[in-house]
């Protein structure tokens, strides 16, 4: 039985999850070097490796609860602290965190942020003061996430898309990406833009109001928004976010990306 099909099977509860202890900590180590991820980009989108995901939860059940001390810090937990971050070109300030089993390529830096098991952040990227990247979010080279930005996890169900940043886009100071929404390479989200799978996004910039979900496409400048809508009591106004522009190669450069946003009158 390979790796995959024991790890299936003690998810599924056909066989005792003992049995699968060594292959779940060798699909964990796999994650936490990189030579593994929850998702991948294929021609045909990107797709969830879902036995991953379950490893990630039978390893919480076959965890035993630790004290770890880290200087004058105490901590009580089932997953220890990633290690070898100089050999591995990753720079984090302290008291951010990276959990083992999340990988981060040469060049990322985390500010006192944090970073769950699971997840994948990509050469390059920043991880600013208290962002976090939550259980398998996967975050592509060149992101920035501001302070206080959060990254949900998403680890059940297995099956479920994990939140997805692509190369190179640039999250607002405090904004929330939740529930597998997938943020295209490139696009620009102002500050406190709030996110889920069923979050009206609606491109404002031509004849028409276009409406996506789940989805913010490449390039597209975002701010939060507000649209009306009526109840038994009378109308009230809910949460949506608006494209309101696209991203330029002119606007590339970060110097550039803020004088253009704020011509557009979004926050960072």
């Amino acid at each position: 039985m390979s790796d995959q099909e024991l790890i299936r099977s003690a998810f599924a509860g056909a066989v005792e999850i003992e049995t699968a202890r060594e292959v779940v900590e060798r699909a964990i180590l796999s994650l936490d070097r990189g030579e593994a991820r929850v998702a991948e980009k294929t021609e045909a989108g990107w797709v969830v490796n879902e036995w991953l995901k379950e490893a990630i939860l039978l390893y919480f059940r076959l965890r035993e609860m630790e004290t770890v001390e880290v200087g004058g810090y105490e901590y009580y937990d089932k997953i220890p602290l990633k290690k070898g971050l100089a050999a591995q070109g990753v720079r984090v300030v302290p008291p951010g965190t990276v959990r083992y089993g999340a990988f981060c390529e040469p060049g990322v830096i985390v500010m006192p942020g944090y970073v769950n098991i699971g997840a994948y952040v990509g050469a390059g990227t920043m991880v600013d003061t208290w962002a976090t990247v939550g259980s398998c979010a996967q975050i592509g080279k060149g992101v920035h996430l501001s302070g206080g930005v959060g990254i949900g996890g998403v680890l059940e169900p297995p099956s479920a898309r994990p939140v997805i940043i692509e190369d190179g886009a640039f999250i607002g100071s405090r904004s929330i990406v939740v529930e597998g929404v997938i943020v295209e390479e490139g696009a620009v989200l102002g500050a406190n833009t709030v996110l889920t799978g069923s979050t009206p996004i609606i491109d404002v910039t031509g004849p028409e109001p276009v409406e996506h979900r789940g989805r913010v496409p490449a390039g597209s400048v975002v701010v939060p928004g507000t649209r009306p809508k009526e109840f038994p009591s009378g109308t009230y106004d809910l949460i949506c976010a608006l494209i309101i522009g696209r991203r330029t190669e002119a606007t590339d450069q970060k110097t550039a990306l803020n004088e253009d946003l704020r011509d557009l009158g979004v926050q960072l």
